[in-house]
């Protein structure tokens, strides 16, 4: 029997994010689950070696790879309207769970209890999809400060929203994170170089 779910799941590359936006470049849900995937498992290294907590890197990553896997269905659909008012949010988060399950269902019976947590959120893992939602948002912030560095103003009130967002959020690894690697984003390449030279020539 035919099944059509990884084919589904790869077509996040043909999804575009930032809709509403004049973009110096798109970009597409692949992309964006990469870089939320690279994010969640920093948090989560950060988590356990900076401040001695509990956290599984491998499991947050993979999370993250899945967590917007319901817009391969439903599309990205654009913040100012997801969140326009309580009853649209609302109306959107069913739409993107029953996306889910259908999305899920492409799967032979067998294989669904691997890929059921990793599409609809299970309450074990409730800790890490935090640190998911906090490497979301970060992945939006330096999409904004990419687009800045490009001459883009177009999003530079989206990035002070997502920085107001991540400080609301109050995490001890969100906030080291953005005080020691945020600044990065910022840098050219040559820029970004020329510090590990720096850093080389002083060992």
């Amino acid at each position: 029997m035919e099944n059509n779910f990884y084919s589904m799941v790869l077509r996040m590359k043909h999804v575009d994010r930032w809709g509403l936006m004049r973009n110096t470049w798109k970009e597409s849900l692949s992309e964006h689950s990469l870089d939320v995937a690279v994010l969640a498992h920093a948090l989560a290294v950060l988590r356990k070696k900076r401040f001695g907590k509990e956290a599984d890197p491998h499991r947050a990553a993979v999370l993250a790879l899945f967590h917007d896997a319901s817009e391969i269905i439903t599309g990205d659909l654009p913040t100012p309207v997801k969140y326009y008012n309580d009853e649209i949010t609302t109306a959107y988060k069913k739409i993107e769970e029953t996306a889910s399950h259908s999305l899920l269902s492409f799967l032979p019976q067998d294989l669904q209890p691997d890929y059921e947590p990793l599409l609809i959120p299970q309450k074990e893992d409730q800790e890490l999809w935090v640190l998911v939602k906090a490497a979301d948002k970060l992945s939006a912030l330096i999409k904004c400060l990419e687009e800045e560095k490009a001459g883009n103003l177009e999003f530079s009130v989206a990035k002070e929203a997502q920085l107001r967002a991540l400080h609301q959020m109050e995490l001890p690894e969100v906030e080291l994170f953005l005080s020691e690697f945020l600044s990065g984003f910022t840098k050219t390449l040559d820029e970004q170089s020329s510090t590990v030279v720096e850093k080389n020539g002083q060992n």
